[in-house]
Formats: structure tokens, C-alpha cells, sequence
């Protein structure tokens, strides 16, 4: 897959971002205020309302950003691999497992503050969720046809289960971490093979 590295500094509103992500993980979304996010950005709380109308429009962009991303990484994926489904579902595991070692905060905030979230917002993530899974249903029984889809789907959720489990793993290190979790998801997939 061909990625463009972004060089330029992240803007005053992803360093928000990322501040309050880190926070709400840590303490919950109500355990945080304003001008905790704002001071660990460097700038007054209020002066955070130049950016967000209040911690709900970031609960709600950071959740739904990180459900945006995974399926719009994914698509590229599949639009880019031309190695057949093996290698598709090799490329979609390193996508996930470089989002569950980098946004391990979202992961933990996902967990806990998704029912915080606006109805509509909530079902936006839930329908993005969705696709997503969708996205590696295709692919799963594209490379083990005898599997059905069914069976596919409950694998897709378990192996995203293993590797969104990394908030509550001791860290090996990013590479260790990284090669183990890749021969996890092989592996527990290689599983529809013997069914």
C-alpha cells in the first residue's frame, strides 16, 4: 500500500484532539474538564470553544474520525492490493494492528463513552462499524470459501476483539508487539481452513 507521510506539525485542533482522547481515556469522559484539555495544549479552556462547541463534539469527532478512518483505509486497501485475498487480508491486519498500537486511547474511549454519544452520532459510528466489517467479511471468504458467512463474520469480530485488546496488554515493545499480534489474527483466521 502507498501512503503519503505526513511532514507538517498537527494542527492546534488534532493536538486538541489527541489531548482529550488521551484524558477521557485515562479518566473518563466526565472526569475531565475543559481546562484540563486546554492546558494540556497550552491554551486557556475556554479558548478551546474557538475550536469545539464543548467535550461532546470532541467525544463525537474522535469517535466517529477513528470509525471514518478505519473503513476509508481499508477501502484503500482493497482498491490498492493486487496480491489476491491473502495478501489483501494481510494488509488489512497491519492497518489494524498500526491503529490498535498508535490509538490505543480510542480503543479504551470507544469502550467506554460510545452511549455518550448523540444518537445520531452514535448510529454513524455503528453504521460505519459496520461496513468495515462488511469490508473483511468479503475478503475472509473470498480466501476460505468453505467458511460461511456467518462463521466469517464471528471471525472478523473475534480477531478484531484480539487485536483491539492492546490497551490492556503489557508492552512488548511496537515490533514485538506488532509480529505478535499479526501471527494471532493469521492464525485465529487460518482456523476457518480446518472447519
Amino acid at each position: 500500500m502507498t501512503t503519503t507521510a505526513r511532514t507538517d506539525a498537527p494542527t492546534r485542533r488534532e493536538q486538541i484532539l489527541k489531548e482529550a482522547a488521551r484524558l477521557f481515556a485515562e479518566r473518563g469522559f466526565h472526569g475531565v474538564g475543559v481546562d484540563e484539555i486546554g492546558a494540556a495544549v497550552g491554551i486557556s479552556g475556554p479558548g478551546l470553544y474557538r475550536h469545539f462547541p464543548g467535550k461532546d463534539a470532541m467525544l463525537a469527532e474522535l469517535l466517529v474520525g477513528i470509525s471514518e478512518r478505519l473503513l476509508d483505509g481499508g477501502r484503500l486497501r482493497v482498491g490498492e492490493e493486487s496480491g489476491g485475498p491473502r495478501a489483501l487480508l494481510g494488509s488489512l491486519i497491519d492497518g489494524h494492528i498500526d491503529f490498535a498500537l498508535d490509538d490505543r486511547p480510542l480503543i479504551t474511549l470507544h469502550d467506554r463513552e460510545l452511549d455518550r454519544l448523540k444518537d445520531e452520532d452514535r448510529k454513524r459510528v455503528r453504521q460505519l462499524q459496520r461496513q468495515y466489517v462488511e469490508l473483511w467479511v468479503a475478503v475472509v471468504r473470498e480466501l476460505y470459501p468453505a467458511a460461511g458467512e456467518s462463521e466469517a463474520r464471528a471471525a472478523v469480530h473475534a480477531v478484531f476483539g484480539l487485536l483491539n485488546s492492546t490497551p490492556h496488554l503489557a508492552a512488548l515493545g511496537r515490533e514485538s508487539m506488532e509480529e505478535l499480534l499479526r501471527r494471532l489474527a493469521h492464525g485465529a483466521f487460518g482456523a476457518l481452513a480446518e472447519a
